[in-house]
Formats: structure tokens, sequence, C-alpha cells
């Protein structure tokens, strides 16, 4: 504090290191005095714990849904149920389902029996039960903290040092992309339901929450003859990595090499490491790929920075080190990915080259560790490379053949994303109203959180809630986005502003490179986010509102086909 207030610093970027040093600081409440302290570092303690039990839950309890007869479960489904006797009185075989989120989603999206579907919708959301009184605890102890720093909620709390800045300001974006998109959502609704009662005929019911997955499938497999396996075919892991590879070459010049692993330097024999080596710069940082499931393993796909980069001295330089992890089939000789995962593999890219090209004099602000709400612009803005053509064309080919993924299928692939793309961001807005309300300023006494997230889904969706379930008690997002999921959509207008102001013309340019390197991603925290957004798309990539940073939602909107 004594630095920063005296100014006894050497340049903008140590000033702006001794402000952020203190605020992180002030926030574990090093500022209050020592009973207020104390009660802080046992409700970050509490909250700790509460988010651990949370996700505990989550894996301890799935849910699961008995089916009898088992035929009414499709064959290429039943490996993932478990074979059950028969039910007294009947000599018939049943399948007991998971209802785990990834098996349900193979169940909403692959059963025809509408009647097992709502089974297993219902059951799905409806566990873990436990996580209502976790969710409950959580709620309560974020607010005391939120309280005891001078803020009226964990919501605020957690956006004041962001570029929205408040409470307010975020509502105010939330809202106006509400807006935007309840049009075009509400159409996306009548064509879906108008096409379930083609296929129903005199018996059709009403369009119900069991039924979004399964038709929405069917519907753009109708208008686009898409088979996700023929799609796969194009994209065997190890060409994924070459395409990643020509990526970076085409935009920033460098290369990646394979590296030999030290004794001991490897959690696992699957890992590789590669360095990102520039001809002219050297080495600008290392690459361990982890990229193959496996038991006990971390869920999901993840960017982990390992080691920040730094100025040690004037001719030294700390290199950054990132590990990309995903859990992808872990045969490596055979594993394709769906396209899914193509993108989710660039997404992650997207954040390892943010940390990789990031130069920075100290490595608080090396790579990601930026707001909150800009943090996820590069992965954003790195999925639409994993959709464009004339990206595809110079990686996607045929496992077997070698032939180059067809013009014809990208276009219909894009063109199945974008039938239902209104749909998905209201359900995004809908997620973040959900934790912006959870965590937000709390009524007295507290209301249920069942019936808050009811109230939301009828306000902001298309969708009516089924009585009883409580799909947000495993919604991991938000222990770690807790007033922070906002910051997806965020990113989501950013890149779509930069996709169309700096990259689309020409993805695969050194200039686009150079342009995307030199004004943004190597800046990593060490720049106002508005300078840098300004920089690189223009002034109107953001404006200002009451006293914070709005995207604008422009370039998005453009996107959608929206008005």
């Amino acid at each position: 504090m004594k630095a920063e207030l005296e100014g006894n610093v050497v340049n903008k970027e140590t000033q702006r290191a001794a402000h952020y040093l203190r605020v992180d600081f002030e926030k574990g409440g090093i500022h209050l005095c020592d009973d207020k302290l104390e009660r802080v570092n046992q409700l970050n303690m509490d909250i700790a714990q509460l988010c651990r039990k949370f996700n505990a839950n989550i894996a301890d309890d799935p849910g699961y849904v008995d089916i009898h007869p088992a035929i009414r479960i499709p064959k290429r489904m039943r490996h993932i149920g478990m074979p059950i006797c028969c039910p007294a009185g009947s000599s018939t075989k049943g399948c007991r389902l998971a209802t785990d989120p990834v098996s349900l989603i193979s169940i909403l999206q692959l059963v025809s029996d509408a009647e097992v579907r709502k089974l297993a919708y219902i059951q799905g959301n409806s566990v873990p039960h436990a996580n209502l009184d976790v969710l409950d605890k959580l709620i309560a102890a974020r607010h005391e903290l939120a309280q005891i720093m001078g803020y009226k909620s964990y919501a605020e709390f957690s956006a004041s040092p962001n570029m929205a800045s408040s409470v307010d300001v975020v509502m105010s974006f939330l809202h106006e992309l509400s807006s935007m998109v309840k049009p075009k959502a509400d159409e996306e609704f009548v064509k879906l339901r108008d096409y379930k009662r083609r296929q129903m005929g005199q018996i059709f019911t009403d369009l119900e929450p069991w039924d979004e997955t399964y038709y929405s499938a069917m519907l753009k497999g109708s208008n686009f003859d898409l088979d996700s396996s023929v799609i796969a075919s194009y994209f065997p892991l190890p060409q994924c990595i070459e395409g990643l590879k020509l990526l970076v070459e085409s935009l920033f010049g460098a290369t990646f090499r394979n590296i030999p692993l030290a004794p001991g330097e490897s959690w696992h024999p699957d890992v590789l490491k590669m360095s990102l080596h520039h001809p002219e710069e050297g080495d600008l940082g290392y690459l361990y790929l982890d990229l193959y499931s496996r038991k006990d393993k971390y869920p999901g796909c993840a960017h982990f920075a390992i080691k920040g980069g730094r100025r040690i001295s004037e001719a030294e330089y700390q290199l950054p080190v990132v590990a990309l992890v995903c859990n992808f089939s872990n045969n490596p000789s055979t594993v394709r990915l769906n396209h899914g995962e193509v993108e989710t593999l660039f997404h992650e890219f997207g954040h390892a080259l943010h940390s990789l090209l990031s130069r920075t004099e100290y490595q608080h602000f090396s790579g990601t560790r930026v707001a909150l709400d800009l943090a996820e612009t590069p992965s954003n803005l790195f999925e639409y490379y994993a959709w464009d053509y004339r990206v595809l064309k110079t990686f996607a080919k045929h496992y077997l053949t070698g032939e180059t993924i067809p013009k014809k299928l990208v276009d219909s692939m894009r063109g199945a994303k974008k039938m239902f793309a209104a749909t998905e961001l209201q359900r995004q807005i809908f997620y973040a109203m959900i934790d912006q309300k959870l965590f937000g300023e709390q009524d007295s006494p507290p209301r249920d959180t069942i019936s808050i997230v009811s109230d939301l889904k009828r306000q902001y969706t298309s969708y009516k809630q089924v009585e009883g379930t409580h799909w947000h008690t495993r919604f991991s997002h938000l222990l770690n986005y807790g007033g922070g999921y906002y910051s997806y959509l965020y990113a989501k207008c950013l890149a779509a502003a930069i996709w169309k102001n700096v990259c689309e013309e020409d993805p695969l340019s050194l200039k686009t490179g150079t342009a995307l390197r030199t004004k943004f991603l190597q800046h990593g925290g060490a720049v106002e986010p508005v300078e840098l957004l300004i920089d690189l798309a223009g002034e109107g990539s953001i404006r200002y509102s009451n006293g914070g940073v709005i995207p604008d939602i422009k370039a998005l909107s453009e996107e959608m086909n929206i008005p």
C-alpha cells in the first residue's frame, strides 16, 4: 500500500501491480481488525469445505432410473446401463440407467420413448437433494463474507474488480442481451413444438423440457443430414494436434517442438511436453499435453498455468509453463473427436496461447491473470477457428482415406449449430441470472432456491419448470464463478467483435496473428482491459455504463441474424 500511495514505482505496470496486490490482499481481509479477519478466515474455510461437499455430492449421487423392459432403451445405449432383474410377475429384463449429466444428455437425445425421457429428466434434475442444504449454507456464508468486506452482496463483491464493476452494470447487460434474443428464441421454441406436432400427429402433447434435446437433434438431422460418426472420422486426435500447430505457425510464425521429459518431470506416462519456438525470439514457453481419460483424473477439459512468465532481468525472462488437460478416449491409436470436443480443444488452446504469448514484468499479470470478465475472451475467440472451413481444411482429414473434410459437410455443421443458437444463448443468460440472484442481495427471510430458479426460468426462457426438480444443485459453476458466471457472456460478445473486426477476413494470416499477439495476448493483465479491447477491436466493441463497462452486442446479434 505504501508503494502504491507514495508512487515510488518505476512504471505504469509496476504501479498497477502494487494496486492489484493490495486489492488481492484486501479480498482476504488483511485490512480488517483482528476479530473480523478471524471471521473472514473462518468463512473462507467454510466456503471451501462447502464447495468440496457440493462436488462430492454430485459425484456420489448421480441418480438412476429403472426401465422395464430393457427393449425401451436403444441397443447403442445399453452399454451405459446395467441389467436388472425383472419385476415380480414379469419375464422381461430391465435396465438401470444412471442420470449423471453425461448419461442424461445421451438419454434425452437418443431415446424415442417419451416416458423414459421424462423419468430420466425428472430424476437427473432432482439430485443430489443434499445440495439444497449445502447451497443454502454457501449462499449465507458468502453473503456474510461480502457484508464484512463492506459490500451489499457477494455478487457485488465479485463484480467490483472486474470490467462490469457492479451488479447494476451486470444486470443491465444481461437484460439487454435477454431482450435482444427473446424473439428469436421464442421462434425457435415454436419451430420445435410444431415439428413435434408433425411427428406425433393426433397424440401430440405440448413441448416438454425433456423433449427439447430429442426433437432438436431430430430436426437438425432432418435438415442437415448429419452423422456424428462421419464427422468424427475427419478429426483423429493426432490430426487435431497438427491443426493447432499449423494454426500457431500461420498466425504467429512459431512452431511447437516435442521435448523429452526429464526423469520424474511427468505426472503420467501419457503426458507430452512441447516448446513454443519462434525463429527469431527463441523459446516462448512450454506446454504439457495430458489428453487421455483415466481413472481418478481431473474431469473435463481445462488449462492450468503451472508457472507464470515474468521479467527476471534486462536479459532474462522466466518462460511460462502451462498444461492442457483433456479426457478424450484413452486409446491413442483410434481416438477420433466429435466436433464438440474439437471446439473444446480449441477453446482451451486459446487459454494456453494467452499464457504462452504473454510478456509481462510480473507473474501477477501473466497470461490469463486478467479481470474475470475478460479471461474467457481468447478461448471464445479460438472456438471460431474450430468452425471456419479455411482452418478446418488444413488439418481435418479422414482417418482412413486422408480425404480433406468436405466444405458441404462443414456448411451443414454450421447450419445445425445456428438452428437453435438463440435458445442456447437464452439458456446461458438464465444461468447467469441464477448466479446473480442467488448471490445477490438476500431476501428476509431467505427464499428457497427452487422457487427462485423456477421464477427465473419462467421469466428468461421459453420452457416451463418441472415441479420438484432442482437442476441447479449440480450446477458446479456456482462454486468457482459465484457472482461471475455472466463473464462467459461478456466473453462471447467480445470474441464476436474481435472475430468480425480482426480475424474473419483472413483468419490465418500473420497480420491477423500479429494484431492478436501485440494488441492483446502479450499484455496479459498488465494493461487495462478497456485499452486492450479498443486497441484491438475498436471503440465500438465496448461502452461505458454506470461506472462500468459493457460489451457491445451488435456483432453477436448480427452473427445470429437477429435484427
